[in-house]
Formats: C-alpha cells, structure tokens, sequence
C-alpha cells in the first residue's frame, strides 16, 4: 500500500517538473528572439485601430456591478429550475409534494431578495 503514494509522489514531481521546465524554456526563447526597441507608438493603448481619446481608467457606476449581480441571481435560478422542471414528473412521483415545497422556498428567498434590492432602490437607474 506504500508504495502507491510512492507513485503519486513521483508523478507529483514530474509534472510539476514538466511545468516548471516548459516555463522557463518559453521565457528563454521568448528572450531570445524578442526585439525591444520601445517607442511612444507602441506605448499607445490600443483602440481597434483609432487613436486612442480620452484616459486609460474610466469609473463606471456602481449600478453596473448591482445589474451583473442580479443578473447572476436570477440565471442561477434558471440553472436550478431547468432541470427540475425537465424531470418534474419524475420527481413528484418519487419525492411528492416535498419537492414543490423546497422549489417554492428557493424561489420565495429570489422573490424576497428582488424585492429588498427594488425597495433599496437598487433598480431604478437615475
């Protein structure tokens, strides 16, 4: 039995070594046939091709952050409720009514999470 982890400790440190030698073989090569000649072009950031307006780091509204997150909510809920209802016969034939009442008690705790952010007004966009 101890020599199993004698296997896995070897593989372990093989790969490991593979990662570790194909890193430092592309920063060689890398080195190697790279040209560094900067200039004020190459600096430039790059917008497809036009020159570039305005600053680099632009601070966008905190409501874009509050809509990617209930948008995240709500697309999990589909995630949890497609397959449910693909198998919803099945399932109530083997579980009952329990899993109904655990489908409605997910969906009360979005219901009651939808509402908290619209009465936050975390919804309206002024």
């Amino acid at each position: 039995m101890d020599g199993n982890y004698g296997y896995i400790a070897l593989f372990l440190l093989g790969g490991a070594g593979f990662v570790c030698f194909n890193f430092s073989l592309a920063s060689f090569v890398t080195r190697l046939v790279q040209s560094h000649r900067p200039s004020r072009t190459k600096g430039m950031a790059y917008e497809c091709g036009e020159p570039p307006s305005g600053e680099a780091w632009v601070q966008y509204n905190v409501r874009y952050y509050l809509y990617a997150m209930l948008f995240v909510i709500f697309d999990v809920e589909a995630a949890y409720m497609i397959p449910w209802a693909a198998e919803f016969r099945k399932l109530l034939a083997e579980l009952g009514t329990l899993m109904v009442v655990e489908m409605t008690g997910f969906l009360a705790i979005l219901l009651l999470a939808l509402v908290y952010a619209w009465r936050k007004g975390a919804l309206e966009w002024t």
